[in-house]
């Protein structure tokens, strides 16, 4: 560690070659794109995981109380990704599958 706390050689150019700095710094990025994620993401990651389920099912596995507490969230899902969000209309309560 130097005198400010951070680690002295995560990605420090003058401590190590032209490629080992590359290669480090590819990693990184490849860290933090895994890291971040929108909520919506989070969701659909989330309805994958249970399965075919309606609004209400999937909004008490994301912990809501409400059953109507994803209602926006599969708004904006369908607005933003719809191919990632199959949507059952032929019975009620709609089913949703994240594809």
């Amino acid at each position: 560690m130097n005198g400010k706390g951070f680690p002295q050689n995560i990605l420090d150019p003058f401590s190590m070659s032209l490629k080992q700095f590359r290669v480090r710094f590819q990693e990184r990025l490849k860290m933090m794109e895994k890291e971040m994620k929108t909520y919506e993401q989070m969701c659909l990651d989330k309805l994958k995981e249970i399965g075919t389920s309606s609004g209400a099912e999937w909004s008490m596995a994301m912990g809501y109380e409400s059953p109507n507490g994803l209602t926006k969230v599969i708004k904006r899902i369908k607005q933003s990704m719809p191919e990632k969000l199959k949507i059952h209309y032929d019975r009620k309560p709609r089913r949703y599958e994240a594809v």
